[in-house]
């Protein structure tokens, strides 16, 4: 029987593992005789009411915003794409064990292991965040631990493919995602950011260090219900040796309100790095310090440790000075624009963002910062950034655009609104929940205001959405609630009780009913 070869190029060998949503081979690449590792999944079994086409251009922008990373704790992705039903992503091969097995064999850990592990995670976590990505999935499954001890994180980005709503229930009862590793504002079908995936750190901390996850269940809706409503269990009441300093940091990354847990993977590092084992002093000049320098000493002094100014889109590198003897060359704008709209067209979206990034100096020089010109490479610049991922960097450009716009035409103006909404989406996508959530309560005020409301109906609809979503994630379930239920009333007036929007909202407010109910029955 002749092996399966998938896109031409990737000859399947063995099945390693397999879940409801896809197979996971080894696979021998054909094109660069290489061992690899092959993902396959199915759209119609990840989310049956997403089309199907849909799913295929979220799952390759994803892999190509995944690949953006680029750092010794995450796996590296080879390629991405479809065949036939199936979408597959060929991933370096990596020997080693994923940690729940590895912890079925050791548990509980040793707690200087535990801080071991959860600073490498923070180590990766800290480059994702910073693209940014929200991991979603972070639990013992989707991590390897490689013979020499080092850690690597998988599936970064599909776990956001696979269904915005993680915690829908199918029709057999069981609910997409993994229940025991869900922050409560991913319970609830808030908005996610860096502290969800901290929030399942805990966890993967907690269980690491106690030989369980702090809230287990027989039912996935009892699950939730106590990563909702139940403290965790400090861990030095089922082990007394482990530091008081460790036991306080994971209560802190458990914590149920996201503003409590500690502001990113960073701060878990430097939490964590007093408790890692040492080896001695390493008498070398420099790169001491959280931020370091490039000494050769660092990866001993803080091996793995988060570079705290990777958080921030890198400067443009500097541009060496001309000689005068030579001229000038005057940069073809036109030429430039031209070829960034073919990648575009090509689906290479990246070159298209390296090529609009660089000829806007050039622009503004000849041109002027506020010409017309400017104004729509800017423009075009900040929503190819949006559409590549690179939310940090589109942000600013934003800013600028609105601020422009709204010093001629005013703040309610339709193209300033619509530059403060991209700008919301970008803060929202960073995870600054509170800022993203007064910039829409900004905006809100406006469209609501406007002269003509009808028009911009879907627009109002959908950041009164946002603001419910965020208040989720920033605790305040009473003023969400409030939000959705009042949305639903008016979403159904305009739209009918089948309207897509209406059926989500409900469905969002009949589980955290769900939830409610059981806290009743307790």
């Amino acid at each position: 029987m002749n092996a399966r070869v998938v896109a031409d190029r990737y000859e399947m060998a063995s099945l390693i593992g397999q879940g409801g949503m896809g197979q996971v081979w080894t696979a021998y690449d054909q094109r660069l005789g290489r061992r690899v590792a092959v993902k396959l999944l199915r759209p119609d079994r990840m989310a049956a009411e997403t089309a199907a086409e849909d799913m295929r251009r979220r799952f390759v922008r994803e892999c190509r915003v995944t690949a953006q990373v680029d750092h010794p704790g995450l796996v590296t992705v080879h390629d991405a794409g479809s065949d036939g039903d199936e979408l597959y992503l060929v991933m370096q091969y990596v020997e080693g064990t994923d940690l729940a097995a590895h912890l079925t064999e050791h548990a509980p850990y040793p707690w200087q292991w535990a801080a071991s592990v959860a600073a490498q995670l923070c180590a990766a976590l800290a480059a994702v965040h910073a693209v940014p990505i929200v991991h979603r999935d972070l639990k013992p499954r989707n991590v390897m631990v490689k013979p020499d001890g080092t850690v690597l994180v998988l599936d970064l980005g599909v776990a956001s493919v696979i269904d915005t709503d993680t915690t829908r229930l199918t029709h057999t009862g069981s609910v997409i995602g993994s229940p025991a590793y869900m922050a409560p504002e991913q319970v609830m079908g808030g908005a996610v950011g860096p502290y969800t995936d901290l929030y399942a750190l805990g966890v993967v901390l907690h269980e690491l260090l106690s030989g369980s996850v702090p809230f287990p269940g027989t039912t996935a809706l009892g699950v939730l219900h106590r990563h909702l409503y139940e403290p965790p269990v400090p861990v030095r009441r089922i082990r007394p040796d482990i530091p008081e300093a460790l036991e306080a940091l994971v209560l802190r990354l458990l914590a149920k309100d996201p503003q409590h847990r500690p502001a990113g993977a960073q701060e878990v590092y430097e939490a964590l790095a007093p408790l890692l084992p040492t080896r001695g002093v390493i008498g070398a000049p420099g790169s001491t310090g959280a931020g370091g320098s490039l000494g050769p000493a660092r990866p001993f002094l803080r091996p793995l440790a988060p570079w705290p100014d990777r958080a921030t889109a890198p400067p443009p590198a500097p541009v060496p000075p001309r000689p005068e003897h030579v001229p000038a060359r005057r940069p073809d704008i036109a030429a430039a624009v031209d070829e960034a709209k073919r990648l575009l067209g090509e689906g290479s979206i990246t070159q298209a963002v390296d090529i609009l990034g660089g000829i806007l100096p050039a622009a503004a020089a000849e041109h002027g910062e506020r010409s017309p010109v400017v104004r729509i490479l800017r423009k075009q610049y900040a929503t190819t950034l949006m559409d590549d991922g690179q939310y940090r960097r589109a942000l600013p450009e934003l800013r600028r655009l609105a601020d422009d716009r709204a010093a001629e035409a005013g703040p309610g103006d339709p193209q300033t609104l619509q530059y403060g909404y991209d700008a919301a989406q970008c803060l929202e996508q960073l995870g600054e929940a509170h800022a993203a959530l007064n910039k829409y309560r900004s905006l809100l005020s406006f469209y609501e205001s406007a002269a003509q409301p009808g028009a911009d109906q879907s627009r109002v609809f959908d950041i009164r959405h946002r603001i419910g979503n965020l208040l989720l994630a920033v605790g305040d379930h009473s003023g969400a609630h409030q939000q959705l239920r009042h949305l639903l009333y008016d979403a159904e007036r305009a739209y009918g009780p089948y309207h897509p929007l209406p059926v989500e909202l409900r469905r969002g407010l009949d589980r955290r009913q769900q939830f409610r109910g059981t806290t009743r029955g307790r």
